[in-house]
């Protein structure tokens, strides 16, 4: 669920937090970036953190923004979510779940994990082993 505005912001020592307890250094940049990605749950584009992060009156640039969520999603502290192939989508509730996407307005609403049962999953390829399943349900407004 993504929130307007910018006026919610995870405090600042919670942040620290976070990072500190998945081995990242809490440089002033990331904990500006997690203070707006940590809100409260939601589903944000780069651009969107981006914009809300200058709205903060910080400063910084697009590809520090794109580099903090990528060591985000390897640190564990995000889900990437990609849609459509050329949409990507932060969500910093890391347990398993699902989503239903909105075409018509690009709103990712989460489905909680055991709401959605799947009978059976193919045998990954030699070699591999499963390490999440994300469904992502199509919808349109009607």
């Amino acid at each position: 669920m993504s929130t307007p505005g910018t006026a919610q912001l995870a405090p600042r020592a919670r942040v620290v937090e976070l990072l500190e307890r998945r081995g990242v250094t809490a440089t002033q940049q990331r904990v500006e970036v997690g203070q707006v990605l940590f809100a409260c749950p939601q589903h944000l584009s780069a651009d969107q953190i981006l914009e809300r992060v200058l709205a903060m009156g910080a400063r910084v640039s697009k590809a520090t923004v794109y580099n903090t969520l990528n060591l985000f999603s390897e640190r564990g502290l995000v889900r990437t979510l990609s849609i459509d192939g050329d949409r990507q989508f932060y969500d910093p509730t890391t347990a398993p779940h699902h989503h239903f996407y909105n075409v018509d307005t690009g709103e990712l609403i989460d489905i909680p994990a055991d709401a959605l049962a799947l009978a059976s999953l193919p045998a990954p390829p030699a070699g591999t082993a499963h390490e999440r399943i994300d469904v992502i349900i199509r919808v349109r407004s009607s």
